[in-house]
């Protein structure tokens, strides 16, 4: 044979075959430039510079891995769908005399064709388009935008290996199904999965255990905290269960339909159903991808948008003041000292302060039983149930809020930021009793309080100090110390305060040859790392949210013209027994509204189901204003669903023109 056949069969092949190949084609242009516009931006060593760069490039590096899995996988199931769809004509081949090895040949041209033309042309619009999503990713970090054009060598060479990796991966498991195949069954395999699939009764009820199990954590899951992993085994259940009842539950459903005489032998009904039940076995697994993908769209863009719109809301949770100090173990000279550095810097920078108040406080954990605070040796954060207790003493309470309270041995002012009121509690084996519950504090640590339960006990100096040699004995190591917190207002614009807390933290911490135990945090400065971690979580989930959509259009196209090519001598029989054609096309749009909708309703489910949690995990970013996260997620549904309906409404003409 001519040394130019295989490669100019392979040619053809791949021309011939272009409904196929060039939406997938695409698919792999677009992954390829997406992995290496996130890995070129992880490398970038600008972003190092930058205010919150670790965080910034921790989320891009885990950006990186996510595209880098979900390419493998997602490739390898188009893969997948392109040799089912082309094995009668590679049996074709086999039976007009082609060896397996000439078979070989040509599918080993079309990877490498496949393979140079998609990376070549992916890693071209990686490079084009990498300074624009760069300037994108910076305008939504607010940060300034460098000047140059950068390419990353290593960035290129991890992208090839990874999807040439991807494309030998196909070519083998190509290779194999060839080698395993006779020619008969190759011209069959394009039709398989005809035979009407059997109830699988238990494995429904284990898609309906799952998906409840999955919906019961992220209902009745209240703390931040236990939100945090518990979402990730829910994700697990959901998954699992959504597999089951589209594998398992539709077959049901449908033949509880069949069953329905009235219902079933209607024309639109009757084809339709009994198009589906033939082959749901196969439809549905793309379903359930197409349900989880969707699902994971509207989570990961209503969230991280939702995160970036509350930017302020979050800073104000956390930082409630321009400037706040804690200081563990204070020396006694150190407060003054800190006041007189404020004052000093304020006279020198010409700011005004306001709303200052400083105290001083004893904090340690417990575990709350009822009216018993339960301490076990450990002062840390060791179970969902844990509670921070802050100690005041009345001299300091006074000094706060102006007011003059005169308490007994034991007797203490009560306050809980979750408003979980006593009467009396034990601590250390002692009892206190509670002389009032106050409703409000003026020092309440609500970005703490997201977390655990945050009490403030207020006690005679005496009782104060009592409690904290107990905790001394019982913490050993772990023990706490006396703090020192001061927190105050300034005036002037972003940049001037943020000058005016830098100067101070300069001033202090220059004085001091070591600082074990010292935080300094300015509302100005937070802001610039809110930005970096939050507005890094909405550009990694636009993009993937962007990749899982662009893999759910492909899904769904693929899915209508595999529908289309096993309908077409379906319906045409059915034309042929007396259906009429606006009958035929009445019966395709019940049929692909039954089959495609139902992922979308499912996702919708799911992110409804979910939506409790998701405002719990949020709380663990500051975030509490549940509306904006319902706006947003509501807004992403109706966009998502625009598109969804619009892909729909394309791929159902390429349907219709199939069987046809």
């Amino acid at each position: 044979m001519n040394k130019h056949f295989f490669p100019r069969l392979a040619l053809i092949n791949i021309r011939k075959n272009g409904k196929f190949y060039v939406p997938y084609m695409i698919t792999c242009i677009s992954t390829v430039a997406m992995f290496y516009i996130m890995r070129m931006i992880s490398l970038n060593e600008g972003i190092e510079n930058m205010p919150g760069s670790y965080s910034v490039v921790t989320i891009l590096m885990l950006g990186t891995i996510v595209i880098g899995i979900f390419s493998v996988i997602f490739l390898f199931y188009t893969n997948s769908f392109l040799m089912k769809r082309r094995k009668k004509e590679i049996g074709l081949y086999n039976i007009l005399g082609m060896e397996k090895k000439h078979i070989a040949k040509i599918l080993f041209y079309e990877t490498l064709f496949i393979g140079t033309a998609t990376i070549s042309v992916g890693l071209m619009c990686g490079i084009l388009f990498s300074k624009l999503i760069f300037m994108l990713l910076f305008k939504i970090l607010h940060f300034t935008i460098p000047l140059g054009f950068f390419v990353s060598k290593v960035s290129i060479v991890t992208t090839s290996v990874l999807f040439w990796g991807i494309f030998l991966l196909n070519l083998l498991y190509n290779l194999m199904q060839i080698h395993s195949s006779n020619p008969i069954d190759l011209l069959k395999g394009s039709s398989t999965g005809e035979k009407e699939p059997k109830s699988k009764n238990i494995l429904a009820l284990l898609g309906i255990a799952a998906t409840g199990a999955g919906y019961y954590i992220a209902l009745v899951t209240k703390s931040p905290l236990s939100a945090m992993y518990l979402f990730f085994i829910a994700v697990v259940l959901v998954i699992i269960g959504t597999y089951c009842l589209f594998t398992a539950g539709s077959i049901m459903i449908l033949k509880r339909l069949k069953q329905n005489k009235n219902y079933y032998y209607r024309t639109k009904n009757f084809t339709s159903i009994s198009g589906m039940i033939y082959r749901m076995k196969q439809n549905a697994v793309g379903l359930a991808n197409i349900c989880i993908l969707s699902t994971a769209v509207l989570v990961m863009v209503s969230t991280t948008v939702a995160l970036y719109m509350g930017v302020d809301e979050q800073l104000e949770n956390r930082c409630p003041n321009d400037v706040t100090i804690t200081l563990g173990n204070p020396k006694d000279s150190e407060p003054g000292e800190i006041k007189d550095i404020v004052n000093k810097n304020a006279q020198k920078l010409g700011r005004n302060i306001s709303n200052m108040f400083d105290y001083q406080y004893l904090e340690f954990y417990a575990e709350r039983d009822g009216d018993r605070f339960i301490t076990d040796g450990l002062n840390s954060v060791t179970s969902t149930n844990i509670s921070d207790l802050y100690f005041i003493t009345t001299e300091q309470y006074k000094k706060i809020t102006g007011e003059d309270v005169s308490l007994k041995d034991r007797e203490v002012l009560f306050y809980s930021c979750s408003k979980n009121k006593t009467d009396s509690f034990t601590l250390f084996d002692n009892n206190y009793t509670v002389k009032n519950n106050l409703d409000e504090f003026p020092i309440k640590e609500d970005y703490t309080a997201v977390f655990v339960d945050v009490y403030y006990i207020v006690a005679e100096e005496k009782d104060v100090e009592e409690i904290y040699e107990k905790q001394l004995s019982e913490f050993k190591d772990d023990a706490a110390k006396y703090s020192y917190y001061a927190a105050f207002d300034v005036d002037g614009s972003k940049d001037e305060k943020k000058a005016f807390a830098d100067s101070i933290y300069r001033d202090f911490t220059g004085s001091k040859e070591e600082i074990v135990d010292f935080r300094f945090e300015s509302k100005q400065g937070l802001e610039e790392e809110f930005y970096a971690m939050i507005g890094g979580f909405l550009f990694l989930g636009i993009f993937l949210g962007l990749l899982f959509l662009s893999a759910t259009v492909l899904i769904i196209y693929y899915k209508q013209i595999s529908e289309g090519y096993d309908d077409r001598e379906r319906f045409e029989i059915m034309q042929k027994v007396g259906m009429s054609r606006s009958e035929v096309k009445i019966s395709i749009k019940s049929q692909i509204i039954k089959v495609f909708f139902l992922p979308l309703a499912m996702a919708i489910v799911h992110i409804a189901a979910a939506f409790k949690m998701i405002t719990r995990l949020l709380l663990l970013f500051n975030l509490t204003n549940v509306w904006l996260f319902a706006i947003c997620t509501a807004v992403t549904i109706a966009v998502f669903a625009v598109i969804y309906f619009i892909v729909y409404t394309l791929t159902a003409r390429v349907y219709y023109k199939i069987v046809q």
